[in-house]
């Protein structure tokens, strides 16, 4: 057979996706089988592929992998998500660079061009997941705004707002001027920013002298109405109801009491601004203060501004700090470092802003779903690691109402219709609205009526994606789908979107399901570099994923990312971790064509391939007992681990070294079935990490013909469990000799007679095996041996004697340090021992293993004693 020296992934990567393609390995569709589901958290349709996809999708592939191989019908729905902003922000510079603006065209000719955009971008990243192997039923691919889900996202508002669970009304949001649209809580995030502190001259105007006022933001004192100190702040006591004049505008302001005052900042005097400031507002709430908006949508200075009209806010900050220089009204300025909220999408600077939109009444809504809490705490929906269910019942406990509207002309069409009167309805159509208004005695057509420009929160239609992936929701519902794909057993996401998008879904669940949507949340760590930087590509330490594929393999890159990514820890990327998946790859490649290249003899297999066999088949199946409980606990990084280390370790190192035929000879029929029968099985452990080299090999061994392909073939269980220990003592003696060998510089060549004690029955059992990899020879006896021409090396309880010619001084300088640490360890464990507090205070099982470690320690201290009495 001709076999490539070298193991080349990209000639073999292509090959068997199509096959699996062809073949509908991917494809699922309710049948007998029990269902394992899992949906992809939908990338942007802006997106492309990053590192942290990589990790996410490779995590859900090797979940959907495995539970294939383990007889589910395993169902991975792919899909993308419209992203209203990013997706918006995209076609307005598509535009932009074509001269064309939104209001020069409108929504219906945008939303053409947004469709466009969409069909020729969109659907790039999961092309780029195909080449890292992603197993999803790509003929389930799904939308967010596609007919069946769009219409999904308005029956669930219609039915929300029936129920009182949603409400129009006007507060303080938060307004992204770059996206020129509102965000909820948990888009704005929420960074330390080094700024300048200005303290400002506020003059008197029923009083002699002035008050100073300490603030960030000087370009909104247009907006000012009050001042205000702390009722209990002796130093502006006498002030309270007295007059100051706004600072360049002239405007006369009471000075007003509040407790929320912070008397420690600045100099306890806050100047109140409701438009521009959720504290101020609620100040002004409370004295009924009027509301002057000194800010465009776009972040410019209005018209009520005053100064410097149409400038950019931190330009006009500026201008402000000249200005008020110039006045003699600023009085000094310091550096001052705060928290300043961004978008989260934008990066825009966040201005409060009082706005009229939608809500969703959460406080109500836990109240009918208490589940979305509990379900949580008591691990019917399982956090992996457990770490962040703290984080998330803080948050429930205590959640905000949800801003769900959004000024944008992409996403999800907010259904409520407004005549010219502002009277509105709630309907699916406008038909229906007419009728709506009619019910209400308003009579007008359908020409009389206009829908909100509004549309959705993005996540107000992914909350949905469990139940509408399956359409589970809406007049053309599909129950069969649902039910029996409903709920999905694991969802692998960042914990960076546990509110936005897992507490919400989980809101969706119960609501409409009453059920949880998922029974495992699996949080993946965020990954950086080695300077514990986040990688981005703005700071050019993002590597391009599809390079990495390109230079290591799919398969290489897979197992770099997983090695180093145990659940919702951070992620150090370094390219060396794909690259020793790569080197992992060639290992496999390289003990694959030995196997293939040894030519059969018909003899029995000889004793040392039998002990070998029966050494690695124990270390087999131990591996495989080990890797369920890691699974059962979603510790997928450990599990390869152990993989790793039985190929590489036990079966290259160990195993084919011992069956290895001698160079020219050839190698027993039985031995080489075995070996290739092995190697199948290591193929199908490895398979759902590293699924093309896997395939490709096993399919070899099969001649290209297998009964199933790798893919849809039974996963390995384990048949025996034997104690561990029997097979790794001869182990820990091979790799002790060659130890030995190397600190004494004795060649790989030269055999060494060794002997056993005659109980030593695990070494007598593997003496051809022990033989044949530490290249010793076996002796009867070890009396009479020539002082100074022997070594003893321990290995368990055993004493085994090697003869050498070596230093009896070295060694003896070895064993009276050992000797020095037993006793001392022997005396620390005693003195325990013997404090009659610790003994009867003590748990009885500590007690016991303390006691079975002295016991221990005596036994090797004897030992060590006998072996320092030989050398003397």
């Amino acid at each position: 057979m001709d076999i490539h020296s070298i193991y080349k992934p990209s000639e073999i990567e292509d090959k068997w996706y199509q096959y699996w393609m062809s073949n509908k390995h991917f494809r699922s569709s309710p049948d007998a089988r029990e269902a394992y589901t899992v949906l992809i958290p939908p990338p942007n349709v802006t997106g492309v592929l990053h590192m942290g996809h990589m990790l996410n999708i490779t995590i859900q592939d090797v979940l959907v992998r495995r539970a294939r191989m383990l007889g589910y019908n395993a169902c991975w729905v792919p899909g993308t998500d419209h992203a209203s902003i990013a997706t918006e922000a995209k076609v307005v510079k598509h535009l932009a660079d074509k001269g064309i603006s939104k209001s020069m065209i409108g929504r219906d000719d945008f939303l053409t061009h947004a469709w466009s955009w969409k069909e020729k971008y969109g659907g790039i990243i999961l092309e780029q997941l195909k080449k890292l192997g992603a197993s999803c039923d790509w003929d389930r691919t799904r939308f967010t705004m596609e007919p069946s889900l769009y219409e999904a996202v308005i029956d669930v508002f219609i039915d929300l707002y029936e129920k009182g669970l949603i409400y129009r009304g006007t507060k303080m949001v938060n307004w992204d001027p770059a996206g020129q649209t509102t965000l909820s809580d948990e888009e704005v995030v929420f960074k330390e920013v080094a700024d300048q502190l200005y303290y400002i001259r506020y003059i008197g105007v029923d009083f002699d002298g002035e008050l100073l006022v300490a603030t960030a933001r000087p370009e909104t004192i247009a907006g000012d109405v009050a001042v205000c100190v702390h009722p209990q702040d002796l130093r502006y006591k006498e002030f309270i109801g007295k007059k100051v004049r706004v600072p360049l505008i002239g405007r006369e302001v009471e000075i007003i009491a509040d407790e929320y005052i912070d008397r420690e900042f600045g100099t306890g005097v806050l100047k109140v601004t409701p438009a521009h400031d959720i504290n101020d507002y609620n100040i002004g709430l409370r004295f009924n203060l009027p509301v002057i908006d000194t800010l465009n949508a776009d972040g410019s200075i209005s018209d009520e501004g005053q100064l410097f009209i149409g400038e950019d806010r931190f330009i006009a900050r500026k201008k402000w700090i000249l200005q008020l220089k110039h006045e003699g009204l600023l009085a000094k300025q310091e550096n001052h470092i705060h928290n300043v909220g961004f978008s989260e999408r934008t990066d825009a600077v966040i201005e409060p802003r009082i706005s009229t939109q939608w809500f969703m009444d959460m406080k109500k809504f836990m109240k009918r779903n208490p589940e979305v809490l509990s379900s949580v705490l008591s691990d019917k929906v399982k956090f992996h690691p457990p770490k962040f269910k703290n984080a998330y019942r803080y948050w429930i406990e205590n959640i905000k109402d949800w801003n769900i509207s959004r000024q944008l002309w992409w996403g999800h069409r907010i259904p409520a219709w407004y005549n010219q009167q502002g009277d509105w309805v709630v309907a699916k159509t406008i038909d229906q609205a007419v009728q709506k208004f009619a019910d209400k005695g308003i009579a007008l057509q359908a020409k009389d009526l206009g829908q909100d420009s509004d549309v959705l929160d993005t996540w107000f239609s992914s909350w949905l994606w469990p139940i509408s992936v399956f359409d589970g929701i809406g007049e053309n519902a599909n129950p069969k789908e649902l039910d029996y794909y409903y709920p999905s057993n694991d969802l692998v996401t960042g914990p960076d979107i546990m509110f936005f998008w897992v507490a919400r879904m989980i809101m969706a669940g119960y609501e409409y399901k009453r059920q949880a949507p998922f029974g495992n949340v699996y949080f993946t760590g965020i990954v950086r570099d080695k300077q514990r930087r986040k990688m981005s590509k703005s700071l050019g330490n993002s590597p391009e994923p599809l390079d990495l594929i390109q230079k290591f393999g799919a398969d290489g890159v897979r197992m770099g990312m997983l090695l180093c990514s145990p659940a919702g820890n951070e992620i150090l990327f370094d390219e060396s971790q794909v690259e020793q998946g790569r080197n992992f790859c060639n290992k496999i490649w390289n003990a694959f064509r030995l196997i293939q290249g040894w030519t059969i003899v018909e003899e029995p297999p000889n004793e040392a391939s039998i002990q070998a066999l029966a050494y690695f088949e124990i270390r087999l199946h131990t591996v495989l007992i080990e890797n369920e409980k890691l699974f059962s606990e979603y510790r997928l990084s450990e599990a390869l681990m152990s993989m790793y280390k039985l190929i590489w370790d036990d079966f290259c190192a160990i195993y084919l070294e011992a069956v290895k035929p001698p160079f020219g000879l050839g190698i027993e029929r039985q031995t080489l079935e075995k070996t290739q029968s092995l190697l199948k099985i290591l193929m199908g452990m490895l398979h759902p990490y590293m699924p093309f080299i896997t395939e490709e090999i096993y399919q070899e061994l099969h001649n290209e013909t297998p009964v199933r392909a790798l893919i849809v073939s039974d996963y390995p269980r384990p048949r025996i469990a034997h104690r561990q220990e029997q097979a790794l003592e001869p182990m820990q003696l091979i790799t002790e000799i060659r130890n030995l060998r190397s600190a004494k510089g004795l060649s790989p060549k030269e055999t060494l007679k060794i002997h056993f004690p005659k109980d030593a029955f695990v070494f007598h059992k593997t003496g051809a095996l022990i033989e044949k990899l530490a290249n010793v020879a076996i002796q009867e006896s070890a009396n009479n041996l020539e002082s100074g021409r022997f070594l003893v090396l321990l290995i368990g309880k055993f004493e085994v004697t090697i003869e050498i010619d070596h230093s009896i001084d070295k060694q003896k300088s070895e064993l009276l340090k050992e000797q020095a640490y037993f006793m001392g360890f022997i005396s620390s464990v005693s003195t325990k021992l013997g404090n009659e507090k610790f003994v009867q205070n003590a748990n009885p099982a500590v007690v016991k293993i303390e006691r079975k470690k002295m016991k221990d320690a005596q036994e090797k201290l004897q030992i060590i004693e006998n072996q320092l009495n030989r050398l003397s």
